[in-house]
């Protein structure tokens, strides 16, 4: 493997949050990920290419439910109050949470908004300074709904109260890059989207912090992902876009 050397970039800080001005940098880079490949189905084509995981609930559930106690017990304390609520709320309703209930051309059934995701695009994998950000750690890049990987972004990544002032501008901002480079995207349905996937880093955190050896660091970082993503979830009234039992 040869990496380019982008001294003097520094790595983002998943724990203190990024700034406005990096989060608004960063989702120039996903826009340029998104767009090329937006709803191309012969993504589907390629066996190295997965799935998506965190915006779909139904492959999830049982482990999650599994590793609920684990979490709760070892992270429940240090949670909100109202997310340590609303995650036994959400793992009740999970198995109906994601892309595979909305209609759409890529994949049966699949969403209109499915591209190549990174699937772990969040602080500690950028790199900040240069005229760009350098995004790394390409290990979960897959195919699934576009917007999962800025919710994720943004729900984790900025400190509550500095998301809650300027989300909207940046994920309008987002949309309008995708625009100028020929997507096909409603601004309703790029915004309904971006609120149904702000459980994206609930899942992540979720799972990782019961598979990976813990260490404080560690700890802490999932704490601040699972609080600021529920936060979020709990912000865009996320659980009510899950579709009701049939």
């Amino acid at each position: 493997m040869v990496l380019e050397d982008v001294a003097p970039a520094v790595q983002g800080d998943q724990v203190a949050g990024c700034t406005v001005d990096e989060a608004a940098a960063a989702l120039a880079e996903l826009a340029l990920l998104h767009a090329p490949r937006w709803g191309d189905a012969s993504l589907l084509d390629l066996g190295w290419l997965q799935e998506g995981g965190r915006d779909r609930g139904a492959a999830l559930a049982g482990i999650l439910e599994l590793f609920l106690p684990g979490f709760l017990e070892r992270y429940g304390e240090r949670l909100s109050p109202e997310v340590a609520e609303l995650i036994p709320r959400f793992l009740a309703v999970i198995d109906r949470y994601g892309w595979v209930e909305l209609p759409g051309p890529v994949g049966p059934p699949g969403p209109s908004s499915s591209t190549v995701l990174h699937g772990d695009f969040r602080n500690d994998n950028l790199m900040f300074g240069l005229d760009r950000v350098v995004v790394l750690d390409w290990q979960t890049v897959s195919v699934g709904a576009a917007l999962s990987d800025v919710s994720y972004f943004l729900g984790g990544s900025l400190l509550p109260e500095v998301r809650r002032g300027v989300e909207g501008d940046l994920v309008r901002t987002y949309w309008e890059r995708l625009g100028a480079a020929g997507v096909d995207l409603g601004w309703e349905r790029c915004w309904e989207d971006y609120r149904r996937y702000a459980f994206a880093g609930l899942i992540m955190a979720m799972f990782a912090s019961m598979v990976v050896t813990r260490t404080d660091r560690g700890d802490a970082m999932f704490v601040a992902m699972a609080d600021r993503a529920g936060l979020h979830a709990i912000d865009m009234d996320a659980l009510a876009l899950v579709p009701a039992a049939r």
